[in-house]
């Protein structure tokens, strides 16, 4: 577990204890497989039993937690197969966006647009692999928010939550996060043109390379000390990149 968060102030209880349940799995340090600590987690957020089940029933809509009778609640398994078949659609609202977005972007949108990817470029450079995720993610949601469609950015974020999950689980190597730069130095370049059909086409692409990333390293045999129920969580540092 990492350091304890400060108490959630009661205004924000029940969305303060989801987002930070979710961060915890997202970021691995609740691994597939492990049963939820309660206590040590009300402990740690400074809330009750109450808030913190609430919490976890909203997980449980998100596919991120099961909660088992007598049991209590487990951190949902990653099954490669399911996140395969949800990049297949990704990879279609990838192209839409990207489309969308060289139609109905502004040209101030743009201009963060290429900050952003210049932030990207800075953090591989430097090896800064949490920044360089977080920024990535970023630089996605952008332009899922240019394409000014609401049914487009509802869809992708229903399955953002698990591809987010999926690619933190997953290691890769060096090689395939300087392929995800080059990717991203690619459709950068159509949307610096507006030419809407390449960077939708390019977009679609990269999803595609990264799911084929992130489903062999989860089809992988787990590293020594990687985490079953109840276990420790692995030394292993993910490298992030889609």
């Amino acid at each position: 577990m990492k350091a304890p968060a400060r108490p959630i102030r009661r205004a924000t209880l029940h969305h303060s204890a989801v987002e930070e349940l979710r961060a915890m799995i997202l970021d691995g340090e609740l691994p597939p497989g492990v049963r939820v600590p309660e206590v040590q987690l009300c402990e740690q957020l400074g809330i009750s039993r109450t808030p913190l089940r609430e919490a976890l029933r909203v997980l449980s809509s998100e596919g991120l937690v099961e909660l088992r009778p007598h049991r209590g609640a487990i951190v949902a398994p990653v099954d490669p197969g399911e996140i395969g078949a949800i990049f297949e659609v990704m990879d279609a609202l990838e192209r839409l966006a990207g489309t969308l977005a060289c139609r109905n972007g502004s040209d101030a949108e743009f201009a963060k647009l290429d900050r952003m990817h210049d932030q990207l470029v800075t953090q591989h450079e430097a090896g800064e692999r949490a920044a360089y995720f977080l920024t990535n993610r970023q630089i996605h949601s952008q332009i899922v928010a240019m394409a000014r469609n609401p049914a487009l950015e509802a869809t992708y974020a229903g399955f953002a939550a698990k591809i987010l999950r999926a690619r933190s689980l997953a290691n890769y190597d060096t090689g395939r996060w300087q392929e995800s730069v080059d990717e991203h130095e690619g459709f950068m370049a159509a949307f610096r043109r507006r030419d809407a059909e390449e960077a939708g086409a390019l977009l679609a692409d990269h999803s595609r390379r990264t799911a084929v990333a992130v489903i062999q390293a989860l089809r992988q045999p787990p590293a020594q000390g990687m985490v079953q129920e109840g276990g420790a969580v692995t030394d292993a540092e993910p490298l992030n990149a889609g």
